[in-house]
């Protein structure tokens, strides 16, 4: 699976942004699929996830704010500074992922170039 994020960018905070994963090379309709995100001196961390059958599962820090869609694609709604990070889409194709792993980086097998979100 190749991956490619796409619509990072600097916006204030309270704006929105919306960020874009094109995902190829495979053939499995199974497919999990998770936006992480990494500040400088942070650890990777999963922000949203959702499966093939289109469940969604979200980081606290973002509930109500971010939303992902079938897509891929990961809408941010009133952002914060706190947001400010290289954000990652990651897949992992034919196989489910365990809800309680799915925003696990370690539970992803393919990943993309990462695209940089600024708030300020």
């Amino acid at each position: 699976v190749q991956l490619v994020e796409s619509g990072g960018g600097s916006v204030q905070a309270g704006g929105s942004l919306s960020i874009f994963c094109a995902a190829s090379g495979y053939t499995d309709k199974t497919l999990c699929m998770g936006w992480f995100r990494q500040a400088p001196g942070k650890e990777r961390e999963g922000v949203a996830a959702i499966d093939s059958d289109g469940s969604t599962s979200y980081a606290d820090s973002v509930k109500g704010r971010f939303t992902i869609s079938p897509d891929k694609s990961l809408q941010m709604d009133n952002l914060k500074p706190s947001d400010t990070a290289m954000y990652y889409c990651a897949a992992a194709a034919g196989r489910e992922i365990p809800a309680a792993q799915i925003l696990s980086a370690k539970a992803y097998d393919a990943w993309g170039q990462g695209t940089q979100v600024t708030v300020s």
